[in-house]
């Protein structure tokens, strides 16, 4: 008997809890058909908004004088909210009255803009081929050391001939061997992110060897004279300017303008004296730092990235200035020159690139009579390798071999540039961490 009264007890209990649950979640539900009627309400506020100023509008679009004059403002609506009676609601944020600006900022920021393309970088081969325009608010500090070598032998006639084969006068062999040294310290600065200006200013360092034996007289030994020169060389002015960006499958366009003013010792203020046992013969004194005359420069260079190479050109034309000397008015004549090549980049840090330059300088003038054979052919193979060792240093060597008889046998150039933030000027840490 007992137990069957605990039974009834246990089940009573059980009830009673049901009960407290159902009663609990009627409770919840009415809560949450309570919060629908609210946004119910909200949303036909919100359309009545909505109409309000479309109405609004339309009767803006075309006004007449009377309308003007007797419109009465448009109270804005009252700003409706949501009272949650729900832990779990989420309340809906408040809407603007018409014509009052939201107090935050409303939807997403618009993107940046790209950055516009730049020149790609490759070592930089010579003044107007190679490297990267400096970007707006850099200023780029590049010393720069190069060493070049040339051995040429020439022939000298002094004489006539009454047949084939037989001259009357003097013939020279002439043998040379020339050292050049020439440390620059160049100095570009970005005025925006397509214009760069350029200043050089090199320190020459010049050392002749010539060594000389008539064939027409006689003569027992060969004659060596030796001199050297020592000074400061011609200035450069450069003008970077990139004229196209590459779209559409174009190539990068940069124009170049190179202007040279003729600060070094010229070879036409040069002493020349006579030599020891070779008559006729005359050596110079010193050796000229510079060419003595003005020069223009402008040019053209096209780039072309492709994945991973970069092929590239220029084409450009110099403009020698005519000069007033002792002997006359000499023109050293006009130039026009062609370079092409590729670059190729190894790594992030590395890249190196070969190319061909090719410069041809047409005759001279002395007092408008033009010197038959003073033209030049100047061809060089170049090869130029690129190492950036940190974001702000970067070490650029070029080597050219010469290809024709007027070159050079060959030159080296080392180049390191440094970068200067002009918005963060005293920051010096050019060798490290490495990039």
């Amino acid at each position: 008997m007992s137990n069957a009264v605990t039974v009834q007890a246990d089940e009573e209990e059980i009830l009673e809890q049901y009960k407290k649950l159902l009663a609990q979640q009627q409770k919840e539900f009415e809560a949450q058909r309570q919060i629908i009627a609210n946004q119910g309400k909200e949303l036909e506020q919100l359309k009545q908004q909505m109409n309000a100023l479309l109405s609004q509008k339309a009767e803006n679009k075309q006004p007449t004088p009377t309308e003007n004059a007797t419109r009465e403002p448009t109270p804005p609506p009252p700003q409706a909210t949501v009272v949650s009676q729900a832990p779990k609601a989420e309340p809906v944020k408040p809407v603007s009255p018409p014509g009052q600006l939201p107090s935050k900022p409303v939807g997403q920021a618009p993107a940046e803009a790209t950055e516009k393309p730049r020149p790609p970088e490759i070592p930089r081969l010579s003044d107007e081929v190679g490297g990267v325009l400096t970007r707006k608010g850099n200023f780029v500090v590049e010393p720069s050391f190069q060493y070049g070598y040339t051995d040429n032998s020439r022939v000298f006639l002094d004489a006539y001939t009454f047949i084939p084969a037989i001259a009357i006068g003097l013939i020279d062999i002439r043998q040379i061997k020339r050292h050049t040294l020439m440390g620059s310290l160049a100095g570009r600065y970005g005025l925006t992110d397509r214009l760069e200006l350029e200043l050089k200013a090199p320190y020459v360092y010049r050392s002749d060897t010539q060594r000389s034996r008539p064939v027409s007289v006689s003569a027992a030994t060969d004659e060596t004279f030796e001199a050297d020169g020592m000074d400061i060389g011609d200035i450069e002015f450069n003008a970077r300017y990139q004229l196209t960006d590459g779209a559409g499958g174009w190539p990068i366009l940069v124009g170049n303008m190179a202007a040279t003013v003729p600060t070094g010792t010229s070879p036409f203020d040069i002493e020349y004296v006579a030599a020891q046992g070779v008559p006729g013969a005359t050596y110079p004194s010193e050796l000229p730092t510079g060419v003595g005359f003005f020069s223009f420069q402008p040019s053209v260079t096209a780039l072309y990235p492709t994945d991973p190479a970069v092929f590239f050109g220029n084409l450009g034309y110099i403009w020698n200035a005519e000069t007033s000397e002792d002997f006359g008015k000499y023109d050293p004549g006009n130039a026009i020159g062609l370079s092409f090549g590729m670059g190729f980049g190894l790594n992030e840090r590395s890249s190196f690139s070969l190319g061909y330059s090719h410069r041809h300088v047409f005759n001279s003038a002395v007092n408008g009579e033009t010197i038959e054979g003073s033209e030049l052919d100047i061809g060089q193979f170049m090869v130029g390798y690129s190492f950036k060792y940190s974001p702000r240093t970067t070490f650029n060597l070029s080597l050219g071999i010469g290809t024709t008889d007027d070159a050079q046998n060959a030159y080296l150039n080392l180049r390191v540039p440094f970068t200067f933030d002009t918005k963060s000027p005293f920051n010096f840490d050019f060798f490290g961490p490495p990039s």
